[in-house]
């Protein structure tokens, strides 16, 4: 099994196998999310599946909830945000780790597994291509997976029912980026200057709902933060909430 960055093998240190049983193949966490924006995530483990040492790609966006068209809401152009690094950190060549591991299985053959391991510095690791390559007696020729590592960059939202009224169920969904995102993303929703509907500050995953909409929601403007260890981004959405004919007005509005 070899690793390469950018087309150039890597020289990594190796690690010895764990012992047999050892549950060392969890995924680790690619973004610790109580880390200051400043500081550089700890470590990225490309650990891929039998034969194949570097993790799939990001998963196509959910089909559902289709953007319409003639949407009412207004969307706000997205901002990146900026990140000014610590003077500690160098441009400097990043160490790396390998293991390889046997483990055999029921039906007599043996799953080999190959993991790579650094500290990821965004300043370098952004935009770049790591590919696995693995060579074997019983392949005609090597084969070989590849993943590019990239930080988040403009948001895809949708929101239905675009035209929103009084006592509907709104969700808000991101549908996916302007760019294909490796590690996956985190998102955090947070309304503008105020708490969301439920009475917290913030929501964490692709969706907001927010159930059974009041007139005074309208004109709100919510922001969804998507970020992993390469960078983060914002991206804003107003809602518009229209008068539902189905809901009595109240007795004050009754001559109006």
């Amino acid at each position: 099994v070899y690793f390469k960055r950018d087309g150039e093998p890597i020289e990594a240190t190796p690690l010895p196998e764990p012992p047999v049983g050892a549950s060392s193949w969890a995924p680790r966490n690619l973004l610790l999310r109580d880390l200051d924006d400043t500081k550089v995530p700890k470590s990225l483990a490309a650990d891929g599946g039998p034969g194949v040492g570097i993790p799939p790609p990001t998963a196509e966006p959910p089909r559902g909830l289709a953007a319409e068209r003639d949407s009412v809401t207004e969307s706000i152009p997205e901002t990146v945000v900026s990140r000014e690094f610590p003077r500690w950190v160098h441009m400097a060549e990043p160490i790396y780790y390998f293991r390889h591991t046997h483990a055999p299985v029921s039906d007599g053959t043996v799953e080999a597994r190959a993991t790579l391991t650094w500290t990821l510095n965004p300043q370098i690791d952004n935009e770049a291509l790591f590919s696995c390559e693995v060579k074997h007696p019983a392949l005609s020729m090597p084969m070989q997976s590849e993943v590019t590592l990239v930080a988040p960059k403009g948001p895809k939202i949708t929101m239905t029912p675009t035209r929103a009224r009084v006592g509907d169920t709104v969700r808000i969904l991101v549908q996916g980026f302007q760019n294909e995102v490796f590690p996956e993303p985190l998102f955090t929703w947070t309304r503008v200057g105020s708490r969301l509907l439920d009475g917290s500050a913030e929501h964490d995953g692709k969706e907001l709902v927010l159930e059974r909409v009041p007139a005074e929601l309208n004109g709100s403007m919510y922001r969804c933060t998507a970020q992993n260890p390469l960078g983060s981004t914002d991206t804003h959405t107003r809602l518009i909430v229209f008068e539902n004919p189905n809901i009595p007005r109240g007795p004050e509005d009754s001559n109006g």
